[in-house]
């Protein structure tokens, strides 16, 4: 039991990487119904971004920046100049489930054959160590915890207080009732998609600070967790994402600790089972259940 306090320290750490990634990958399906499998090979390519950057001689919080930046533009040139061709033509849900998983392969087949199998660190430093209780942080550590705290208000404010956010969400809710209404639901949709995007390259060069190396298949191997997180919050609803995200960090942080470390990854697979099976919907179920994930 002594180590179930320093466990929720690191499940804090790694819920705050997963909220990142987890809500991105909500708004993107919230505003345009694709659950973007290929989420996690965006995630690790932005990752190489980042550590591109850095060889560059560029600091390592500004090749954050870069690293969202070209996450923001990679994802919404995926979504203008793939997804959306597919979707004109009246392919359905599956069938862009289908597309997403080839675009994912086709991104780490690419990254594979840049990069290979070796492992890649980036040249970050851990700075001071601060004590919280009897969990312990390191500088990197918090300054990330407090980059996902502020996205998460950012979103938050996005959301509540602005015309854009009032148009996205009358766009994940209704997208035909909102275009009568006279919102541009494309532009909303190419929007979403850039800081959705935004924060799906933020997600991987913080993943890739924390753990200790990368290769071509990091981010794919987070995939299960984020899609667990959505899944648990309500596909759709970042808040519920959010919510998703502090759930599956802390408990997979704690069953690593109080099982066993291999069964970190398990976790979220379980939990992914327990929701599908128990409340499909999620938590906040609106979006979910009115664009058919659910029945």
């Amino acid at each position: 039991m002594n180590s179930v306090v320093p466990a929720i320290g690191f499940g804090i750490i790694t819920a705050s990487i997963l909220a990142l990634a987890a809500v991105g990958f909500t708004l993107q399906f919230g505003a345009t119904n694709i659950l973007n499998l290929a989420y996690g090979d965006i995630m690790t390519a932005c990752a190489f971004m980042a550590y591109v950057a850095t060889q560059a001689g560029v600091n390592i919080w500004i090749a954050l920046v870069f690293s969202g930046l070209f996450g923001a533009l990679f994802s919404a040139a995926l979504n203008r100049f793939a997804y959306v061709r597919f979707i004109r033509r009246g392919t359905q849900l599956f069938g862009m489930i289908i597309l997403s998983i080839a675009a994912s392969i086709v991104i780490q087949n690419i990254l594979l054959a840049v990069w290979g199998a070796s492992f890649y660190s980036l040249p970050v430093s851990q700075g001071r160590t601060f004590h919280v209780a009897t969990m312990i942080f390191t500088t990197t550590q918090l300054v990330i915890i407090a980059i996902a705290a502020a996205s998460m208000l950012c979103v938050h404010v996005l959301l509540k207080f602005t015309r854009l956010g009032r148009a996205m969400r009358a766009t994940a809710t209704d997208a035909a009732l909102a275009r009568d209404c006279g919102v541009s639901t494309d532009r909303v949709v190419d929007i979403v998609w850039l800081i959705s995007g935004g924060l799906c390259g933020l997600a991987g060069a913080a993943l890739a600070m924390n753990v200790t190396s990368i290769t071509a298949t990091t981010g794919s191997e987070f995939l299960i967790p984020i899609i667990a997180a959505a899944v648990l919050g309500g596909v759709g609803q970042p808040y519920g994402a959010m919510l998703g995200a502090l759930v599956i960090g802390i408990s997979s942080e704690v069953a690593a600790a109080v099982i066993a470390p291999s069964y970190k990854e398990v976790v979220a697979f379980v939990i992914l089972i327990i929701v599908l099976l128990v409340r499909p919907q999620g938590i906040f179920s609106e979006i979910a259940t009115q664009k058919e994930v659910v029945m």
